[in-house]
């Protein structure tokens, strides 16, 4: 019994560590990253959490004469790179932003898989003809702009790239021409899949297709590369944008953190973080295709999406033949029939365990599997993982 007692009053005297959170709290993805940095210390702490409401552009620093540990930070400036440096304390950057060599240790998101990603967004509604929107002189936009065009180009296409001088960081100038914009966007074959770094960028897009006299999203589908809810739900139409796993962000930065203020190394490259999928909404929700019949089928797999279904099915409502059907899945979607439904029954499934507390039986009756079993089959075939695995991972 007295060894139990010393260690629980060597316990009670340690330290409690003291960390600052240098992110916004203005945007979708600064306010997941403080939770996901929560998450970590509810699991491993407690530690003594300091941040302030900011917006994206605000400076953020500590205080003058702040004693802390340790800080997890959006180093985003060189002025702010040296007045960490100065504290002297263990510091983990989850931004992209490259400032030279870098100093610290990066948990961000992987801008690689985001382009690919956003490429296969397209691609599932049928899109032949890309753009990207870009700021200028920011190099993180630059990362993701070359990843997606290099994306299009292995794909066998071409990408067409705009871009403007940006007002703060990665925003563009809310006095943008959008006249000039608008010509830009005209002369693009139609119809067209546009990536944009952010919401705003997609703003500035839609806004100057209205203005243009273009139809979003039946000829300009537009994407932004972060989803933002307040942003992208209030715009009109509502915007598409790629979901970014800034919790796991959070949650893996303070992991690498609390490794630090143990004095164990430091990872020699970043740790990158894949995006979790595409929050579509009203500016992607299109199929950019001119053949009504497979317009038809694919909506019909679509609608059915929580149901299961054969291609016999899709043949009857498509008023086809399956030899015809599946020619014209081949030509215009370079897949099949079969495959487009194995794919909306997993995407259905994918978004049922992210987004909702529904068990596995639930999720497989609700996304047209007839088993758990074969979900199970289904989902490690594609993913790697069983639902459970996925769903564990995605809430780590």
């Amino acid at each position: 019994m007295p060894p139990q007692k010393s260690s629980l009053v060597a316990q009670s005297n340690t330290p409690t560590p003291r960390v600052a959170i240098l992110v916004d709290t203005s945007t979708s993805w600064g306010r997941r990253i403080i939770q996901g940095v929560s998450s970590y210390v509810r699991k491993h702490g407690p530690w003594q959490l300091f941040l302030e409401a900011r917006g994206m552009e605000e400076r953020l620093r500590v205080p003058e004469g702040w004693q802390g540990d340790g800080v997890i930070a959006r180093v985003n400036s060189l002025p702010m790179l040296k007045e960490l440096q100065a504290l002297h304390v263990p510091t983990v950057n989850v931004s992209g932003i490259r400032l030279g060599r870098e100093i610290f240790p990066q948990v961000t998101t992987n801008v690689t898989d985001a382009g690919n990603l956003a490429l296969a967004h397209f691609f599932e509604r049928g899109f032949k003809n890309f753009a990207y929107f870009s700021v200028l002189g920011v190099s993180y936009v630059g990362t993701q702009k070359d990843a997606f065009v290099q994306a299009v180009r292995a794909s066998g296409h071409s990408c067409s790239v705009y871009s403007v001088k940006a007002q703060s960081g990665a925003e563009p100038n809310w006095n943008l021409n959008l006249t000039r914009l608008g010509e830009w966007i005209k002369e693009l074959p139609k119809p067209v899949g546009i990536l944009t770094w952010n919401a705003s960028g997609g703003r500035e897009i839609l806004y100057a297709c209205h203005l243009a006299g273009l139809l979003v999203p039946e000829e300009v589908a537009v994407l932004s590369g972060s989803d933002d809810d307040v942003l992208c739900e209030h715009l009109h139409p509502p915007l598409s944008g790629i979901f970014v796993d800034a919790e796991q962000i959070g949650h893996a930065a303070a992991a690498l953190l609390h490794r630090l203020m143990q004095g164990r190394s430091a990872p020699t490259k970043p740790t990158l973080i894949s995006p979790l999928g595409v929050v579509t909404r009203q500016s992607t929700d299109t199929l950019a295709m001119h053949d009504r019949k497979l317009i038809k089928a694919i909506s019909f797999i679509r609608k059915n999406a929580a149901r299961p279904i054969q291609v016999s099915d899709v043949t009857r409502h498509a008023g086809l033949s399956r030899r015809v059907l599946e020619r014209r899945f081949m030509q215009i979607l370079e897949r099949s029939p079969a495959s487009e439904i194995r794919r909306v029954h997993l995407e259905r499934a994918r978004r049922l365990l992210l987004e909702t507390k529904l068990s596995i039986p639930e999720v497989a009756e609700a996304s047209g599997y007839g088993s758990p079993e074969y979900l199970a089959n289904a989902f490690k075939s594609h993913t790697g993982k069983t639902p459970l695995e996925y769903r564990k991972t995605i809430r780590s």
